[in-house]
C-alpha cells in the first residue's frame, strides 16, 4: 500500500473509532413495525422510465476504470476492464433534463465472445415520491444487443423486498458518453 493509501486508511479508521458506539435493537423500530405488518401488505407494481448518462471521458467524467488485466486492451471485447460509476438518472434523454437520481455501482467487461458487461448497481432516487429509495440491479448486459434485460434483485425504502427487471436500450453513444434508456418494472411491498 502506498503512502496515500496508508494515510487514507488511517483517516478512515480514526473516523470509525471516533464515532460513538450505539447499541440498538430492532424491537419497536420502524423496520420492525413494517416487518410485523408485512403479512397484511399488498404487493405493489411500479413502472419507471429514465435515462442513464455514462460519461467515460472529459471534465464531467462519471465512470472511471479501476482495474484491468494485462491483456485487456488487446482483447476485442475489452475483457477484464472494470469501471466504477456514479451516473445521473434523468427524466429525459438530455443531460440537462430533470435529475431523478443516480446510478451507482460498477461494471466489468466479462465476456471474451462479445462486448458484454456484468453490472452491479443501485438506482438511487433523490427526488419525487421515490426520494431516498433505491433498486438494486445485478446481471449481464450484452451491450451490442438492441434491448437488454437485467434483473432487479432488491431495494430499499418504498422498494423493500423488490424484484423485477430493467430493460436497457442504448439511446446514444460516442467515444465520451453513453445514454441508455431504462424501462423498469418492480414488484415490492
Amino acid at each position: 500500500m502506498g503512502k496515500v493509501g496508508s494515510i487514507f486508511l488511517n483517516l478512515l479508521l480514526s473516523l470509525c473509532l471516533a464515532m460513538p458506539m450505539v447499541q440498538s435493537t430492532i424491537e419497536g423500530s420502524e423496520t420492525e413495525q413494517w416487518f410485523q405488518n408485512l403479512h397484511l401488505a399488498k404487493q405493489k407494481l411500479t413502472r419507471l422510465h429514465f435515462y442513464f448518462h455514462d460519461v467515460v471521458l472529459g471534465p464531467n467524467q462519471t465512470s472511471v476504470g479501476v482495474a484491468r488485466a494485462s491483456n485487456t486492451f488487446k482483447s476485442p471485447t475489452v475483457f477484464g476492464l472494470v469501471n466504477v460509476f456514479d451516473n445521473a438518472l434523468t427524466k429525459g434523454s438530455e443531460p440537462t433534463s430533470e435529475l431523478l437520481g443516480r446510478a451507482q455501482g460498477l461494471y466489468g467487461f466479462a465476456s471474451q465472445e462479445e462486448v458484454s458487461l456484468l453490472m452491479a448497481m443501485n438506482f438511487v432516487f433523490t427526488s419525487g415520491k421515490h426520494n431516498g429509495s433505491s433498486l438494486t440491479v445485478l446481471g449481464r448486459n450484452p451491450v451490442v444487443h438492441s434491448v437488454r434485460e437485467l434483473p432487479i434483485i432488491g431495494g430499499t425504502g418504498v422498494f423493500r423486498l423488490a424484484r423485477g427487471f430493467a430493460l436497457a436500450k442504448t439511446y446514444f453513444i460516442n467515444a465520451t458518453l453513453a445514454i441508455v434508456e431504462y424501462n423498469v418494472v418492480a414488484l415490492h411491498y
